[in-house]
Formats: structure tokens, C-alpha cells, sequence
């Protein structure tokens, strides 16, 4: 979702100009510049007006480093880490969950609200970004017969949307069951520990 390039839309030229002077240096250390800074765009299953930006540059510390903004008919909310940024865009906006787009809520929900140790990164390939860099061998074979695709389980009696995944959190793999309200608030409603003491780490910094 957050680095697959078909879904995203380059911000050049003028426009990204424009973007970045709106931007200015983020955080008081992360320097915006058009030679070195790359912004992308893409939209969002669940929200009707409201897109996703992600900025990235080669120059910041770590080299890793995504920085993201949600824009809702320019105005640009920063994701942080920390959940009202989001909770406020749905009311706002407002989010608009069902059945076909839950999963895709559930991705980003996890993705950019973090605990102490980073995301709860919905793990379902290798290829999921966020996944560790440089893995050895053994972690390699240990994650790969471990994580599989999220899946939606139906509804409750309360119309909440419940959903399983493999959870990768810090150097742990969970899986998880989640129930996801119409509002956008997600529970993780239980847990059960599959792989605990990695030697590698989820790593995919926002801030």
C-alpha cells in the first residue's frame, strides 16, 4: 500500500515546488528540497476526497525515512504515529468503510499508529514494505512460513467488521483478531504470539 509505485502519482516540476515551499523543513531537522526531495500522491479506498502524500529523500537520517501527510482538499494533516491525525480526517472527511475496502483500512490503521517500538505492520508477503532490511537466512525461512494475507471474517452483531492478520511488531509476529467500527476506530480484540526475540525488526520510520 505505502510503496507500491502503480498506485502512486509523481509531484513535479511547479507543483512540487509549490508543495515543499508549503512543506518548509520538517520536524526542524528534515530539509525539503527539489534536487533531493521525491513526493508522491495516491488515493485512498476509504476516504472520497482525502489523498495520501509520502515524501522521501536520500539526504535524511536514516536513508529509510518516509515522511507522510494526508491532504483533504489541500489542507495537510501530518501522520505521526499517534492516532488523532487520523481520527480526526475520518470524522472530518468522513471515512467510509465496507467490506471491499476494510482490509485496506486495517493496513494503513496499523501502519501509522505506533507504539513504543514502531508499527503494528500488517504482514502478509516479503514484500511488504515495512518488512526488515537485510535478513538472515533463518528469520528469512521462520517469517516466510509464518505470514500470510489479512482476511475479513464478517461482521459482528454490532456491525462491526472483524478481521485476522499476521502482525509483525518490532522483532515479534502476532496474529491478531481486530474489529473495525464505521467511525474507524480499530480494537485489537486478541493476540497470540507465533515468533518472539528476532534477531531482525520491523523498519519502516515515519518520524
Amino acid at each position: 500500500m505505502f510503496h507500491d509505485d502503480d498506485l502512486w502519482n509523481a509531484v513535479e516540476g511547479e507543483e512540487l515546488a509549490g508543495f515543499l515551499a508549503q512543506v518548509g523543513t520538517v520536524d526542524g531537522k528534515h530539509r525539503t528540497s527539489a534536487d533531493t526531495t521525491k513526493v508522491a500522491w495516491r488515493t485512498l479506498p476509504f476516504y472520497e476526497q482525502v489523498v495520501l502524500i509520502r515524501l522521501t529523500d536520500k539526504t535524511w537520517l536514516p536513508d529509510n525515512l518516509s515522511i507522510f501527510y494526508l491532504a483533504n482538499q489541500g489542507q495537510l494533516t501530518r501522520l505521526d504515529g499517534t492516532s488523532p491525525p487520523i481520527h480526526q480526517t475520518n470524522a472530518d472527511a468522513p471515512v467510509r468503510i465496507n467490506d471491499d475496502n476494510v482490509l485496506d483500512y486495517l493496513r494503513f490503521f496499523c501502519f501509522f499508529v505506533r507504539g513504543e517500538d514502531g508499527p503494528f505492520l500488517v504482514a502478509e508477503s516479503m514484500d511488504t514494505f515495512g518488512m526488515p532490511r537485510n535478513i538472515d537466512d533463518a528469520s528469512r525461512k521462520a517469517i516466510e512460513g509464518t505470514i500470510r494475507g489479512a482476511s475479513f471474517e464478517g461482521k459482528n452483531a454490532e456491525g462491526f467488521w472483524l478481521c485476522d492478520a499476521i502482525v509483525f511488531y518490532s522483532n515479534a509476529l502476532f496474529f491478531s483478531n481486530f474489529s473495525v467500527q464505521p467511525s474507524g476506530m480499530i480494537e485489537m480484540t486478541d493476540d497470540d504470539p507465533l515468533l518472539q526475540d528476532m534477531p531482525v525488526r520491523v523498519d519502516a520510520p515515519i518520524t
